[in-house]
Parts: C-alpha cells; structure tokens; sequence
C-alpha cells in the first residue's frame, strides 16, 4: 500500500485547525526553553544551562518547521517573524530551511532532495555530513529558490552576522556561549533531523520512521511522528500524537519502522 492509498483511509482534515490555546502553544513552545537557557548562561551556570539550549533547539525546529507548512494557526506575517527570529538565534536561515523541506516532500531521498542526502549514509556519516549538509542547505536555495526565498535567505545571513559580531564585540559570554551551542546543533541536523528518521526507508520513502512510547515522545516534543507528517504535513505538530492514533487503529497491520 503506497502513501496516496493511506491517506484515504485515515481521516485527518479535522486536525489541520488549532484553538487559541493550541495555537499559543505552537507559537510560543520554544521560548521558556530559551530564556532559562539564557538566565543561567548570564549567571554563568554554563551545565545548567545546556539541557534547556538543547530543549530550545529542539522546540524551535517544531516551531518553524509548522512554519514551513502553515500550520502555526498565524497569518503571513506572524508566521514569517516566527522564521526570521528563529534564524538569528539558531544561526541558520530558516527559510533556506523552509526551502529544502518543501523540496524533501516533493522529492523525498531522490538526488533532487538536497535535505535527505545523509539518509542513505552510516551513522557516523551522517555526523560527519553535517557542515556540508548546511552549506548545502544554502546554496542550494540561492541557486534555486525563487527571488522572494533568496531575499528572505540573504536578510537572515546578514542579521545573524550582525547578532555574532555584536556579540563576539562586546564580549558578551552568555550570547557566544549561546552562539557555540546552537553552531553545534545546526552540525548535527543532517544525523538528528534526517538520518535518524530516514534510514533504511529507501523502498518506501513517505513511509519514514516513526515513534512510539509515551515518555519518547513527551521528551522529543512528538517531533518524531515522522512517518504521520510525511503522511499528512498539513497537521500540526500538536495534533500527531492523535493522528498516530487514528492511523493504528484504521491500519495495525502498517510496518512502523521506529527512529529509536
């Protein structure tokens, strides 16, 4: 059974839309995680700080990655602010990003799918991918993006320039240690964001990973539902934990291959 055939048997266009509560939530979900992060940093408590950097990366892609699919309940604006802001704290253009993602759908693990690269890689490949992973990231949406995406991808370059600059000026720890942080997550993205969801999926690549288990999925922020967003990318983050549910019930006998 291919991807078209099991979007037709799982009901799922009611999960598009969003209350207010659900809605602030998906707009705001990764700023506590920075701000505590930012508190202990200013106060030195480098350690302490650590695990809510890494909870705030791990939010904030949830959060533009909605974005990529608007499905933050915003309108343009708001959804495009939600980007840019991103970008300039996790130190990547998120519409470059947005770009490539949209391209993954459509091309999913082809040779035209830039962000699946690492997918077919070992492990520690994949690790090891992850600089050119975001060169390519880049480039690949000035050379290909439509002037509107290369706009928006040059902005977000200059302003998290400047964001750097004024920090290594001033010599502001709490921000370089932030900086150093959130570099070395974005080295890790075609291992953690890619590759642990699409390995071995090559036969059936819309069919990706995915993943069960209360606590997992609590502590991932259901960030590896996977296989249910390539399903069904219109549904929010916060509604796939119900959409997983739909889908094992309408299909127990579906092959779930887990990310972890």
């Amino acid at each position: 059974m291919n991807h078209l055939e099991l979007t037709k048997k799982v009901e799922w266009k009611d999960l598009r839309s969003l209350s207010t509560k659900e809605m602030l939530i998906e707009n705001n979900i990764s700023l506590p995680w920075l701000l505590i992060s930012l508190f202990f940093a200013y106060k030195g408590y480098y350690w302490a700080a650590l695990p809510f950097s890494g909870f705030y990366f791990l939010t904030a892609l949830r959060q533009v990655h909605n974005g990529f699919h608007n499905s933050l309940g915003t309108g343009k604006f708001l959804t495009w602010l939600s980007m840019y802001l991103n970008s300039i704290s996790m130190l990547a253009s998120i519409h470059a990003v947005k770009f490539n993602h949209i391209r993954h759908h459509k091309y999913c693990l082809s040779d035209d799918d830039y962000e699946g690269k690492s997918a077919s890689m070992k492990w520690f490949q994949a690790i090891l991918y992850g600089p050119k992973h975001m060169f390519l990231i880049h480039w690949m949406t000035f050379k290909l993006a439509n002037k509107n995406y290369r706009r928006n991808l040059i902005f977000e370059l200059v302003s998290i320039s400047v964001f750097i600059s004024v920090a290594f000026y001033f010599q502001i720890d709490f921000l370089l240690y932030h900086i150093a942080v959130m570099f070395f997550g974005e080295l890790l993205m075609a291992f953690f964001a890619v590759w642990t969801v699409h390995h071995d999926t090559h036969d059936n690549p819309n069919i990706a990973r995915t993943q069960r288990g209360f606590w997992k999925n609590k502590l991932t922020f259901s960030m590896f539902y996977h296989m249910e967003h390539h399903l069904f990318p219109a549904v929010p983050t916060i509604k796939l934990p119900e959409l997983a549910e739909r889908i094992d019930k309408v299909l127990p006998e579906l092959c779930k291959k887990q990310t972890f």
